[in-house]
């Protein structure tokens, strides 16, 4: 048992959050290159070398250069097992970056430092902040030129209204980038030295110890000033602050040349929540409670396109997993074994036969899973509070180009249904109506058919819509008209499509019978 403890102990579960282009999939890269997950870390935008970041495996994603879906990596670094969430930073995903975030346990916010903080980031920094996620700053691409830190760090408190305490400070930028000023370990990192000259101590006066050409550089100065005011007027370093979310340690460096990273990586290992206890319809569970749960956050098909399988990407909750373990799933009462499983570097898996805690491990999925559910070891049964979910915006009906590859349709439709980024809806003469977040999503979808299921669609767009669903199991036909379109979704639960806002209304003064709803009012 004690073992066990020490187990859960030593795992630190992450997702990386950001705006697109900020550098979260290079951080992601290098820091699997310190764990010794990769030898070489292929660069995102590398393209005409062949090499592709690990954590960017889906085609589309190698083509345009981002991450449309959120990948999971583990690795082990001095005595702690690492498990890593890559999630997308394009906005038309935020659905599944939002479930990611019910996953972990602290989350890493990415900013590019010429571009400070952007809407994306702002979205996703709410999320976290409403979770109570412990939030490490990583200001990026110091490489470059960009905003003065300062500045950097007053956008910070303002814009996200939480404290920063920066952990060290950069020594110029862009060419005149000479290093950071390592405030938590009293030493200077140096910029593009050999590793044996990296590192310089400061004195107790936190000045250089030893004479150096640096104090050469009136950069040198400025930072000494600028280390001072930090000091008396900045924060105070808080370790209970930063694990109830309300202040950020902040860190400098430059993800591409690999600068600051490890600095980074060893820094929140040592303040960064180990598992946390997860709230379910009983009470929270606690993590370190022998029997084994977890909750299905996501569900990926076609991760290996040549065996056309389904994985279940499931968050350990509590206990241990075992392969071949007989587990319950909540929502149906049904005991199922858990004979397929396996864990990640992106599109490399190994079988895994046993997991604690904090751990993400994937089940082979035959079709019995949905996102969210629940599963667990013996009694009492419970659920894990419901996961985020939002409602679609656009809307397009979608058909075969040919007619003779209806089977496939049918089959890559509701497979790529079930993985949750995109929702299905039926008109009562059996079309089908996909309704979506974002436009990039039924791009994903349109490329994935193709190229997975080898069936080209026709997406013909009806534009945004208002969705309500209906209380009650009937509802009179006669109320479906080209302003309230009445579908049925996957569940089978009647829904209206609204034109607009207006119709919505207008229809409600209209029918005051009619009991409208919207299921993820509740769960956001």
């Amino acid at each position: 048992m004690e073992n066990f403890i020490d187990e859960v102990k030593s795992r630190r579960t992450f997702a990386i959050i950001s705006h697109p282009d900020a550098g979260k999939t290079t951080l992601t890269e290098k820091l699997l290159l310190f764990g010794g997950a990769i030898r070489a870390a292929g660069t995102v935008k590398g393209k005409k070398t062949g090499k592709y970041a690990t954590s960017d495996w889906m085609e589309i994603e190698k083509q345009r250069g981002i991450s449309v879906t959120s990948s999971v990596m583990q690795f082990d670094y001095h005595g702690f097992r690492v498990n890593i969430l890559d999630t997308p930073g394009h906005e038309d995903f935020s659905e599944d970056t939002y479930r990611t975030l019910t996953a972990v346990d602290s989350a890493v916010m990415v900013i590019d430092s010429a571009k400070g903080i952007e809407p994306q980031t702002i979205k996703l920094f709410k999320v976290c902040k409403m979770r109570g996620i412990p939030i490490f700053t990583f200001i990026n691409k110091l490489d470059r030129v960009g905003k003065m830190p300062l500045e950097l760090i007053a956008e910070l408190e303002e814009v996200l209204e939480i404290d920063a305490y920066p952990m060290n400070w950069p020594i110029g930028m862009g060419k005149e980038f000479l290093g950071i000023y390592d405030r938590f370990y009293n030493r200077i990192e140096q910029f593009r030295v050999e590793e044996n000259d990296r590192f310089l101590p400061l004195n107790e006066e936190g000045e250089l110890a030893v004479e150096h050409q640096l104090q050469q550089s009136g950069l040198y100065e400025q930072v000494l000033e600028e280390i001072e005011l930090l000091n008396e007027a900045g924060n105070e370093f808080s370790e209970e602050k930063i694990l109830n979310g309300t202040l950020t340690p902040v860190f400098f460096g430059s993800a591409l040349t690999t600068f600051g990273v490890q600095t980074f990586l060893e820094t929140y290992l040592k303040f960064a929540p180990e598992p946390q206890a997860r709230p379910s319809d009983i009470g929270p569970i606690d993590p370190l409670k022998e029997s084994f749960s977890g909750f299905v956050f996501k569900i990926q098909a076609n991760m290996n396109p040549a065996h056309r399988d389904r994985i279940a990407f499931v968050r350990v909750c509590s206990g241990k997993f075992e392969r071949g373990m007989t587990v319950t799933l909540a929502r149906t009462g049904k005991t199922l074994k858990l004979s397929q499983s396996t864990q990640f570097l992106a599109d490399d898996r190994s079988t895994v036969d046993e997991a604690v805690s904090g751990d993400i491990i994937g089940l082979y999925d035959t079709g019995i899973f949905q996102i969210g559910d629940t599963i667990l070891e013996g009694k009492p049964i419970f659920h894990f509070n419901p996961l985020p979910q939002f409602t679609p915006e656009l809307f397009v009906r979608v058909t075969a180009k040919n007619v003779m590859k209806q089977k496939q349709f049918h089959k890559g439709i509701h497979q790529l249904v079930q993985e949750g980024a995109i929702q299905l809806f039926k008109t009562k003469y059996e079309e089908y109506i996909l309704g979506a977040v974002g436009q990039l999503q039924f791009e994903v979808f349109e490329h994935r058919m193709k190229n997975e299921y080898h069936v080209d669609v026709n997406m013909e767009h009806i534009g945004s819509k208002v969705v309500r669903w209906i209380e009650g199991d009937t509802v009179d036909e006669r109320l479906n008209s080209s302003r309230s379109m009445l579908v049925k979704d996957r569940y089978d639960r009647n829904v209206f499509l609204f034109e607009n806002d207006f119709a919505l209304r207008w229809f409600q003064d209209k029918n005051p019978d009619v009991k409208l709803y919207n299921p993820m009012d509740d769960e956001k």
